[in-house]
């Protein structure tokens, strides 16, 4: 694999800033849902983030396709940092901090995963032989998810702290010989603000020649926005399975940033522990999946891996729906992990091996901006009052069930002409190779 360095720096970046990010992202649903008891605050004003990146996720690609991934990388780090690292800053000076500025924070870390990680897959393709692409996601997976389970294990710790030196974290409980006190939201942000600043010096350092040399267009912003638009209109199959497979991945950022948080507190009535402890059971299918997938459907088809995969976290949503049993709700915690990083895995693949570098990152707003008009939905089906009623929020879990059968739907009618294509493309690949 050439760029070796690039590529390793690449990582790093990512788990460091990763790290911080995924505390905060922890943190702050949790934090009005348990500390302030306004669940309603934060869902609605995740309706209005979510809506605002529809017209920022459109506006990042076109910036992904038209300037240098590493520069990109190095403002938008600057940006959030700066913005994070002020309001930590307030919240220290007035050992308090509103309910404003926590959302303002979660929405700018929002805007930030917005162009953060359709460009981190954009540079990866860019810097990386076809051959590798398979590898590659599955590298990125793998690191992101490490990285998660430190920090579900490291929220799980913050949040809650420890009582008479035991730490409970995953179900598990540890003797500790000193005990630790939860740091405030202000003290979680300002570490977040940290790691921001430290990856643009990683970001300096970085070397690399690209391998993807396809032509940068250089028309104005509508004309750029086109061409996502027109290579899917084009390409239909590719529009077909991107959407469809895109499904799993919109209820999971929904389950956890509104979903979650609210079924641990009312329906299984734990704490925060068991909610961060999630997160790790998460990571760790997540990692499983990075390492394994491509192995396990080596002999099948794409199409099939996603069906297969979607239909299994089906059926893990409809157990976590039914049953308040806490091996059941780690058990589909990490399901989902295993099959939502399988399906973006083979999902990702498929796209690179399908879509030009030059066109990768305005492809891939389209293919965002239709996922964040699910998402708006979903959303605003969990605001309604039915989920925030006794245990009801529950049966949000039951909306995923639905939610991926009807993702396969398409998935089925369109079978034959995906793998036709993917069939098609492998032989070309292993002619230029």
């Amino acid at each position: 694999m050439k760029n070796k360095q690039a590529i390793s720096l690449l990582f790093l970046a990512n788990i460091i800033s990763g790290l911080a990010q995924g505390i905060s992202m922890i943190a702050i649903p949790w934090y009005f849902v348990k500390i302030v008891s306004r669940p309603e605050v934060f869902a609605n004003a995740y309706l209005l983030i979510t809506f605002l990146t529809l017209f920022w996720g459109l506006y990042a690609g076109t910036l992904i396709d038209r300037y240098s991934r590493k520069r990109l990388f190095i403002i938008i780090n600057l940006i959030c940092g700066l913005f994070i690292g002020g309001i930590a800053c307030f919240g220290i000076q007035h050992q308090h901090l509103g309910d404003v500025l926590i959302i303002f924070v979660f929405g700018i870390t929002i805007f930030n995963y917005n162009v953060h990680y359709p460009n981190l897959y954009a540079f990866g393709q860019e810097i990386t032989e076809p051959k590798n692409y398979g590898k590659l996601n599955s590298y990125i997976e793998v690191q992101g998810q490490v990285t998660s389970v430190l920090a579900g294990a490291f929220a799980a710790i913050l949040l809650t702290g420890t009582t008479d030196n035991s730490l409970d974290i995953a179900g598990i409980t540890l003797k500790l010989p000193f005990n630790i006190e939860p740091w405030k939201i202000y003290e979680v942000l300002l570490m977040d603000a940290i790691t921001y600043i430290v990856v643009i010096f990683i970001f300096l350092l970085m070397r690399y020649i690209p391998i993807a040399k396809e032509k940068i267009h250089t028309e104005g912003l509508f004309q750029r926005l086109k061409g996502g638009f027109k290579y899917l209109h084009n390409h239909p199959i590719i529009f077909v399975f991107g959407l469809a497979s895109y499904m799993l991945f919109a209820f999971t950022l929904v389950e956890i940033h509104v979903l979650l948080p609210s079924y641990v507190d009312r329906f299984l009535k734990m704490d925060g522990n068991i909610y961060a402890s999630s997160e790790i059971y998460y990571s760790f299918g997540a990692i499983f999946s990075g390492i394994m997938i491509l192995r396990l459907f080596k002999n099948s088809n794409t199409v099939f891996g996603v069906i297969f995969l979607m239909l299994v976290v089906a059926f893990a949503f409809y157990l976590m729906a039914i049953y308040n049993i806490l091996w059941i709700f780690f058990g589909g915690s990490f399901i989902l992990g295993i099959t939502n990083a399988g399906v973006r895995i083979l999902r990702t693949t498929y796209i690179f091996n399908h879509v030009p570098n030059n066109l990768i990152g305005r492809a891939g707003s389209v293919f965002s901006t239709l996922n964040i008009l699910c998402r708006m939905l979903l959303i605003g089906v969990f605001t309604l009052p039915f989920f925030h009623v006794a245990d009801n929020i529950r049966f949000g879990y039951l909306v995923g069930v639905i939610m991926m059968l009807l993702a396969i739907i398409p998935l089925l009618i369109w079978y034959k002409r995906i793998v036709a294509v993917e069939i098609n493309k492998s032989f070309d690949n292993r002619i230029l190779e």
